[in-house]
């Protein structure tokens, strides 16, 4: 998931051993965050002799977002650690995602979810 992983290992139908990586996916948005404000405040403050610098946004192939290079490089790190103190014949990786909505309502279908508690009430 976004913010915690699951890690077992299984014999047959035995779980031998298991372990939930969290994250730090908000925590890295966050600090990227402050440190991008700090950035622009620096660079709006009366500095004439800065030159502008525009042409240097490309991104190399493959790029991921740092919060997300950070969730499969630790995922990535504890499985290397688990190959090498356990003989693993294979790893199995299921990705899911939860319809949070249907959990509470399983009637739920279509337009329905556009229409949510708030809907017929001013938001702002």
């Amino acid at each position: 998931g976004s913010k915690t992983t699951g890690i077992a290992l299984v014999q047959g139908n035995k779980v031998i051993w298991g372990a939930e990586l969290t994250h730090r996916g908000q925590t890295i948005k966050m600090s990227l965050e402050s440190r991008r404000s700090l950035r622009r405040s620096r660079r709006n403050r009366k500095t004439r002799y800065r030159q502008a610098r525009f042409l240097n946004r490309k991104r190399s192939k493959g790029w991921l977002a740092p919060s997300l290079q950070h969730r499969v490089e630790t995922t990535l790190t504890w499985v290397s650690k688990l190959i090498r103190f356990t003989p693993i014949g294979s790893i199995v990786q299921e990705l899911v995602r939860f319809d949070l909505q249907q959990l509470e309502n399983p009637e739920i279908s279509g337009i329905e979810y556009q229409q949510g508690e708030l809907q017929g009430y001013e938001v702002r």
